[in-house]
């Protein structure tokens, strides 16, 4: 493991996230002056980790000079190599992923197995790497030293949920709970839709606001910021309410709190928008990068787990149909016409 921290702390988490061999940052040198390997968490222990190393060859000195995000699912070393490993060291090394850091530098992960990185998983480390930019530019040592090792504390814990609870219901409480307590925020609910696009019910709250009975609440679409999102799938990111703070979240049809910050997050699932994450503050709140960033990694990983959860309830329906085959190809028997008897 190298670099500071946090650094090694969130490259450890990335390597867990994507089931991957090695995690490694670059970001630029401290001089001005190319840049510098920063931080890794690998597996093995064959990155180069000289402190003379500069990471001009290789895919790494390609991405860092071109600033694009590239994902090889069967990686070719007669063609290419890394560039943070010795060459002999490669030979295992079949999956490679990297995304450029807004600051300036590369986030990379790699796998020894095959078609290990999908177009979701490069999405979330655009994630990663937006959260790493929002590390760089933020001034404060305190936030840095404080919010973000926490962030990624309750980070595992949310992915944890999934093989502690089982059932939804439980599952998507403690989800709740959990991201409201990490980012500080007085109030968390989840909304969703069956998809027709009139309604959509809030099912879920970490306080008792609406589901008094404790049963979901249905709305129109077209009520407060989860409508909207609904409706724009876009989030919505208001660390101060101005106008109506009472209505903001769920219109005019329920009473709420004069909540005076909210963030509202689209769960997308198969390219729509299916559900809702709402996040509400009794006083004016802070929403900086770093935040910002760890709640849409929040939300893409409850937007996986649920496609997860759709694509296992689409197969149980399916499998009970299913015809199984032994000996060759299927044969049908047609039903004969009465002349022909």
């Amino acid at each position: 493991m190298v670099g500071s921290t946090v650094e090694s702390h969130i490259l450890c988490i990335v390597c867990s996230v994507f089931d991957a061999y090695s995690a490694v940052l670059f970001l630029p040198a401290e001089d001005g002056d190319g840049f510098r390997l920063a931080a890794s968490f690998s597996l093995g222990d064959e990155i180069i980790t000289d402190e003379d190393f500069r990471p001009d060859k290789g895919l790494v000195g390609w991405l860092l000079r071109s600033h694009e995000p590239l994902r090889l699912t069967s990686f070719d070393r007669e063609k290419n190599s890394l560039g943070y490993y010795r060459r002999e060291d490669e030979v295992g090394i079949k999956a490679f992923m990297a995304f450029p850091i807004a600051t300036g530098g590369v986030l990379c992960v790699d796998s020894k197995r095959e078609y290990s990185f999908s177009e979701k998983d490069q999405k979330m480390l655009h994630l990663f790497a937006d959260l790493i930019s929002g590390m760089q530019k933020e001034k404060s040592a305190s936030l840095i030293t404080g919010n973000i090792p926490r962030y990624f504390v309750e980070f595992n814990v949310l992915r944890d949920l999934r093989n502690k609870y089982k059932r939804w219901p439980q599952y998507i409480l403690n989800f709740v709970r959990t991201l409201a307590d990490a980012s500080g925020f007085d109030y968390c609910a989840f909304a969703s839709t069956d998809g027709s696009g009139e309604t959509y019910r809030v099912e879920c709250e970490t306080r008792r606001i609406l589901m008094d009975s404790g049963q979901p609440i249905v709305l129109p679409m077209g009520c407060g910021l989860t409508g909207w999102v609904f409706r724009n799938e876009q989030p919505v990111f208001a660390g101060t309410i101005e106008t109506s703070p009472s209505t903001m979240l769920f219109g005019k049809q329920v009473e709420m709190p004069d909540f005076q910050a909210a963030v509202c997050l689209p769960v997308t699932i198969s390219r729509s928008t299916r559900a809702v994450i709402c996040l509400a503050h009794m006083e004016p709140l802070e929403i900086d990068e770093v935040m910002r960033s760890f709640l849409l990694q929040c939300v893409d990983h409850l937007a996986m787990h649920l496609e997860n959860l759709y694509l296992q309830t689409r197969l149980n329906h399916l499998l009970p149909q299913a015809h199984l085959h032994r000996n060759g190809a299927p044969t049908f028997e047609t039903e004969k016409n009465e002349d022909e008897e």
